[in-house]
């Protein structure tokens, strides 16, 4: 039995024998593309396909680690601590972070040493994702692309059940930035966050400095929201927030993104008794 566990488990991960799931999944995009063009129901057409998933992969028993959300180019995996082993390297590396610096402090992507910096990185994912009530959760997500890990995306969701509000974070490697992968994740989480979870508004707040992640918010119709000063690596920075509403999301939201696992998950948040979506 143990041996046929290791087996199964070497089979389901991500870039050895991917490519079967990755594929269906990457297939499910366009299929729900295809059938809103045609007038169809999506989730009707998709149904039977995800039942198959549900037995295709063994998953996890905590159901917001088996959530996942798929573009035409990239997946979003809930960050087990398999895929975090997998975006330690590039944690290791000082890939997850730019110059200049856009993290406020403290964060561990400044830690120097980089065993230590990896060690702070994942502490910090494990506290954040076992702070589970209604009012505040935290969802950490893994960014494929081709069954490779490139990056980091998560969402949080502070006051949620008297706001409705979440604030996405994330961050890609140095070695696939500037192709549009920054702006395929947010549209993914926001997504996930809007039509999944029944989010009422996204916020994002990114350094004046950092135009990448500013320039993905003016794209994707977020709206100004304030100004705010934080320190990045002991320095004053000033910072942008943005604001994206349920409607101006709604007048810009893709056909072309799936969402898997999403029930269980409003199940464990509390969500099906605070928020409705």
């Amino acid at each position: 039995l143990t041996r046929t566990r290791a087996t199964l488990r070497d089979i389901f991960r991500p870039g050895f024998l991917s490519n079967p799931r990755d594929r269906w999944q990457s297939s499910v995009a366009s299929t729900v593309h295809r059938l809103n063009l045609l007038g169809a129901n999506p989730l009707i057409g998709i149904a039977s396909q995800t039942d198959r998933l549900a037995s295709f992969d063994m998953g996890s028993l905590y159901p917001p680690l088996n959530v996942r959300v798929v573009t035409p180019r990239l997946e979003l995996r809930g960050a087990t601590d398999e895929l975090l082993e997998q975006m330690a390297p590039l944690v290791h590396g000082g890939k997850a972070t730019a110059d200049p610096a856009p993290w406020d402090d403290p964060s561990s992507f400044y830690t120097e040493d980089p065993d230590s910096r990896v060690e702070q990185w994942m502490r910090g994912v494990w506290r954040g994702r076992g702070t589970v009530r209604p009012d505040a959760w935290r969802l950490y997500f893994a960014v494929l692309v081709d069954g490779e890990v490139i990056g980091s995306q998560d969402i949080t969701g502070n006051d949620f059940d008297t706001f409705g509000t979440v604030e996405s974070t994330s961050w890609v490697s140095t070695d696939v930035r500037r192709q549009g992968i920054g702006t395929e994740m947010r549209q993914a989480i926001l997504h996930l966050a809007f039509e999944g979870l029944g989010a009422k508004e996204a916020h994002s707040e990114a350094g004046a400095e950092n135009h990448g992640s500013n320039a993905i918010s003016r794209k994707l119709g977020y709206e100004p929201n304030g100004t705010s000063w934080a320190t990045h690596q002991g320095q004053p920075v000033l910072g942008h927030r943005w604001r994206l509403s349920r409607e101006q999301w709604e007048a810009n939201r893709r056909d072309d993104i799936a969402l898997f696992g999403i029930g269980a998950c409003r199940k464990t948040l509390g969500l099906d008794q605070t928020t409705s979506g």
